[in-house]
């Protein structure tokens, strides 16, 4: 343990002391921290040097990770109550232990792995017959005809592809051009059971359970108030429906807001479970689906919530 004043010092940071909580439960990576905390490579990496430097925090080495570790030494009375203390202070402590518990189920999904392995080869190496496209032609006669609501549809592409399969497809945008365009390609297209209508994610042009799936597709994040759209989803649809979230992880690239008009820099999973949990969703999936390898580096997470039937 480090002498009491430098250690005292340390813990004065809320940043640090999240750090600490986290690592007292589990030992961790940096990459992992980054992803629950939200905070930059750098911030913790020299927070973590710090730590260790007083002996508050040990490394431990494995294949090509660094993972870090609340020491038994430092796991004294007076440090317990403070990370103890904190948690009932720091308001983000809530987000932290969620995503760490998020982290560590995507620890144990082996098959995940697996998968993701498989996902990095699959575009990059020819077969014949075998392409993305296909493989979404195929997946999506499997879903039993049924209305979807296309939230913040765009172009409308994904609302026509949607509309070869289900019952009905109402794109909802914000951006009468937008609507015209879809409206366009379904024409085109042979499409006739597209609804086009213009609206606004937080108060959607769909009446009170409408819908069997609400689609929102990368458009969370261009909302004013996330938890009002989440809301709206609520209240379209029907008992038993389910929510499709697709979007950005929260990441730092501030350009977005001006090259993509983004409002969010993406979510935490833990911040996009608590919007649905407290909105009174259930949910099924949590997952990051891809990751980009070139920088800015944005990785795509997907939510799968259910409207309870009672």
């Amino acid at each position: 343990m480090a002498a009491i004043l430098p250690a005292l010092r340390l813990l004065a940071d809320e940043g640090r002391l999240r750090i600490l909580r986290l690592l007292a439960q589990e030992e961790l990576s940096v990459a992992e921290l980054q992803e629950i905390l939200a905070m930059g490579q750098s911030r913790i990496s020299m927070q973590l040097a710090q730590l260790k430097q007083a002996n508050l925090v040990s490394l431990r080495r494995a294949g090509q990770k660094n993972l870090y570790k609340l020491p038994p030494a430092a796991n004294e009375p007076f440090l317990s109550e403070i990370l103890e203390r904190s948690r009932a202070e720091i308001a983000e402590t809530k987000f932290d232990d969620e995503g760490l518990r998020l982290v560590l189920a995507r620890r144990k999904d082996r098959l995940r792995d697996y998968f993701d392995e498989l996902a990095g080869r699959f575009g990059k190496h020819y077969v014949p017959g075998r392409s993305w496209q296909g493989l979404a032609e195929m997946l999506l006669r499997l879903l039993p005809p049924m209305v979807i609501a296309d939230l913040g549809a765009g172009e409308g592409t994904l609302s026509v592809m949607l509309a070869q399969r289900a019952e009905k497809v109402i794109a909802v945008d914000n951006s009468q051009k937008m609507i015209e365009y879809t409206r366009s390609l379904a024409q085109r297209n042979g499409i006739d059971n597209v609804d086009c209508r213009l609206g606004d994610l937080e108060e959607l042009p769909i009446a009170d359970g409408e819908v069997s799936i609400a689609l929102m597709h990368q458009s969370l994040h261009h909302a004013l108030h996330p938890a009002k759209a989440v809301a709206e989803s609520w209240r379209i649809l029907q008992p038993g429906g389910r929510l499709v979230i697709m979007d950005l992880m929260k990441h730092h690239f501030e350009q977005a807001r001006e090259l993509y008009a983004d409002v969010w820099l993406g979510f935490t999973q833990a911040e996009l479970q608590d919007l649905l949990l407290s909105n009174g969703f259930s949910l099924s999936t949590m997952a990051v689906v891809h990751r980009e390898q070139e920088a800015p580096h944005f990785e795509t997470i997907l939510a799968i919530a259910e409207k309870p039937r009672a």
